[in-house]
């Protein structure tokens, strides 16, 4: 057999077997009665009505069909009987009246209703996070002027690159450890964040040069390593709430003068909420279920992120050297960056269900990328003008620095971890030795690494395998 046979009574198979039953073209013969037969033309009078009636009430259903017997099979699910379709419509059967709705619809396909957005991002949790990167600043406000100013900056500056280097790492192995289970991942994050706080305070004791500036390192080690493990693990609002000491404390500085026991007691009393709270935190993920034939992934992949850490420090370091207050900025912004990135992959998703070619696709996604951008450098630089720092310098590290917070999003982590090490690497020897142009080698480099960054995006993300 070579094709499916046609279930249609009336069909070819019996013309030459049968008399062929007509159709709304024909004269069909319908019983009225018993005994008595009557000629009815289907195509004509009240049936001709009443099957533009049905034709109007299921025309929404009958528009999206590709076949009259899709039609048969609705009407068929509505209770419509043989004896109704011939006295009420006139036609001789089921299939019958199908083709005649078939024919007299449209055909009409709706698109699917547009699914939600899956990178809908939570506007409270980025406005938390933004304030976390913020308020640790105030314990220096407070704490500040009780710490010796010979190798104090020194000691804190290169114990914070080292911690922002190895969280960053830490983070990312955190997260990929996450996607197995909780368990695997506090177990990461209890044998990483020591350790990380450990290297960090080592090498700035060994530059501190006093006991004070050495005990300074070791809180602010610890700090960053405890609250390191509680933003992977999602506690944004335990943090803010271990971080109500200092941040009493430093609001309090606009008018009242704390004294040294509170100047000292307060940034110590949220460091050590802190600590409680991560480890606390840890602890709760033992209750955890072990993820079955989870493996370890290796270090190798963490790399780039800590490599990036390292950079991002050591390049916003170079920035606050003159205008410390452009660093409270950049913190700040920190917020609507990580906000604009589920909003880029949100809209990217959006693009890709509306363009139909992969050229198409690139040229939206590269306005998206425009658009978020600008965005969310467009606050930065009336920000920069308020508190006397250079918006030129201040808007290419921010844009720098969110590009390749995006790459990272995406998996790729190796070109602005090695674009932004080397901005850093130049601009430092330039900056740090005097030689020229001086003050320009961090905005000269940072528009560099910024047009690199860009066309590695545009041309990675411009991908729609990259979204999918």
């Amino acid at each position: 057999m070579s094709g499916p046979m046609s279930l249609e009574p009336g069909g070819a198979e019996q013309d030459t077997l049968a008399l062929r039953l007509a159709d709304d073209r024909t004269l069909a013969l319908r019983v009225t009665g018993r005994h008595a037969p009557s000629l009815v033309l289907p195509g004509h009078g009240a049936r001709r009505d009443a099957v533009d009636g049905l034709a109007a009430e299921l025309a929404d259903s009958i528009a999206p069909a590709v076949h009259p017997y899709e039609v048969a099979a609705l009407l068929e699910s509505e209770g419509l009987t043989g004896e109704m379709i011939q006295q009420k419509y006139g036609h001789a059967d089921l299939f019958s009246l199908a083709t005649a709705l078939y024919q007299r619809i449209p055909r009409a396909f709706p698109e699917p209703p547009r699914p939600a957005d899956p990178w809908r991002p939570d506007h409270l949790r980025c406005a938390v996070r933004g304030l976390l990167f913020a308020l640790p600043g105030l314990a220096y406000a407070l704490a500040g002027r009780l710490l010796p100013t010979d190798g104090t900056v020194r000691a804190l500056v290169v114990a914070g690159l080292i911690s922002w280097a190895w969280n960053q790492a830490l983070g990312h192995r955190a997260y990929v450890r996450l996607a197995s289970g909780r368990l695997e991942a506090g177990l990461t994050l209890a044998k990483g964040a020591p350790l990380g706080a450990a290297a960090a305070t080592a090498a700035g004791a060994a530059l501190s040069g006093s006991g004070v500036t050495a005990l300074a390192v070791v809180a602010q080690s610890a700090y960053l390593a405890a609250a390191g493990v509680l933003l992977v693990l999602g506690r944004e609002r335990l943090l803010l709430a271990v971080l109500v000491p200092v941040t009493a404390g430093g609001a309090a500085l606009l008018w009242w003068e704390p004294g040294t026991v509170l100047r000292a007691g307060l940034p110590l009393l949220s460091l050590l909420g802190t600590v409680a709270a991560a480890g606390w935190a840890l602890r709760d993920t033992r209750t955890a279920a072990a993820a079955p034939g989870a493996t370890r992934p290796g270090l190798w992949p963490s790399l780039p992120y800590g490599l990036f850490g390292l950079a991002a420090g050591s390049l916003v370091f170079l920035a606050g050297r003159d205008h410390p207050w452009g660093v409270i900025v950049l913190t700040l912004s920190m917020g609507p960056a990580e906000w604009l990135l589920y909003r880029y992959r949100g809209l990217s998703v959006a693009a890709l269900r509306s363009t139909r070619t992969p050229r198409g696709f690139r040229a939206r996604s590269a306005v998206v990328l425009a658009g978020c951008l600008l965005v969310y450098l467009g606050p930065i630089a009336p920000a920069a003008l308020l508190v006397g720092a250079d918006p030129v310098t201040l808007l290419l590290l921010a844009g720098a620095l969110w590009i390749s917070l995006l790459l990272q999003a995406f998996g790729t982590a190796w070109p602005p971890a090695a674009l932004c090490l080397t901005a850093a690497v130049f601009a430092g020897a330039v900056m740090l030795t005097g030689a020229p142009p001086g003050a320009a080698a961090l905005p000269l480099c940072c528009g560099g690494a910024v047009l690199c960054l860009t066309a590695v995006a545009v041309r990675q993300l411009g991908r729609p395998a990259a979204h999918g």
